[in-house]
């Protein structure tokens, strides 16, 4: 029989009987499922990883609903809720993720190294770095560090790299010796490399020797090359700037997930 009582076997077989002196106790119905889905759950259904890989995102802080820090794995996400990561509203049935990795020096963009060098994807947790199909756009050579932009949409990807679509890059550069303003002229003219005629949109100067520099061609370690071509070493370069899209407070080795407004800042876009 269904349900459960607290009187006696041979009460509960005569729901309609009275025993004197007592009072038949009311049935313990099973109860309904809660509603909604675990954060856990919801997340990784978003796109974001593994059950196991959005608790850590949890626990982290990075996760709100409805504006209120979520750090309860508990917590579930009903119909109507907000949800943020990172800041950023994510969505049950998103196809890709995006994010922002700021690269230190010394990790190659590459997926796999022959000789067993750290990569970029060594920087990522287990989750991320299955996804195969996360790539990344704008590669930054081995010294080099700063903002780089990985995606499983390819179309954000060719977006950010196809040379039409002059998306603006800006690096600060920190040279060996003290920059000349007359060399400016010549980097916005234009350098003959092997690759081509390699141009500088802007260049700008920062201290006496460091440059802030905007290119919107990308072409195998440009500024180096230029500058090289110059006179002058580099002793650091660093991407400090993506379209429209700054991290300042992203440090070495960490990365976070794009929502839509990164992605517009990114892009150009107005966010609708």
């Amino acid at each position: 029989m269904e349900g459960r009582f607290t009187q006696p076997d041979r009460v509960a077989q005569d729901p309609t009987r009275r025993v004197r002196g007592s009072r038949l106790a009311s049935p313990i119905l099973p109860e309904s499922p809660e509603p909604g889905v675990r954060i856990n759950r919801y997340l990784a259904d978003c796109g974001l990883g593994s059950r196991r890989s959005c608790e850590a995102l949890v626990r982290a802080g990075r996760v709100s609903i409805n504006g209120d820090r979520c750090i309860e794995l508990s917590t579930r996400v009903r119909s109507g809720d907000h949800v943020l990561v990172d800041g950023e509203p994510v969505e049950q049935g998103e196809q890709h993720i995006t994010l922002l990795l700021n690269k230190p020096p010394g990790p190659l963009c590459t997926r796999d190294d022959p000789g067993g060098r750290d990569t970029i994807f060594d920087l990522l947790p287990a989750h991320l770095r299955r996804q195969r199909n996360l790539s990344y756009a704008g590669r930054l050579d081995r010294d080099s560090e700063g903002l780089l932009v990985l995606s499983t949409d390819g179309s954000i990807i060719q977006r950010l790299t196809h040379p039409s679509n002059k998306i603006e890059k800006e690096y600060l550069v920190w040279l060996t010796k003290p920059f000349h303003e007359e060399d400016a002229g010549k980097m916005l003219a234009g350098i003959d490399t092997p690759d081509g005629l390699a141009r500088a949109k802007s260049v700008e100067k920062v201290s006496k020797r460091t440059v802030a520099v905007v290119l919107e061609q990308g072409m195998k370690r440009q500024i180096r090359v230029m500058l090289d071509a110059l006179g002058y070493g580099v002793k650091r370069l660093a991407r400090v700037r993506i379209g429209g899209l700054e991290a300042p407070g992203l440090q070495p080795g960490q990365w976070r997930f794009l929502g839509r407004r990164d992605l517009c800042q990114l892009l150009g876009e107005t966010k609708h």
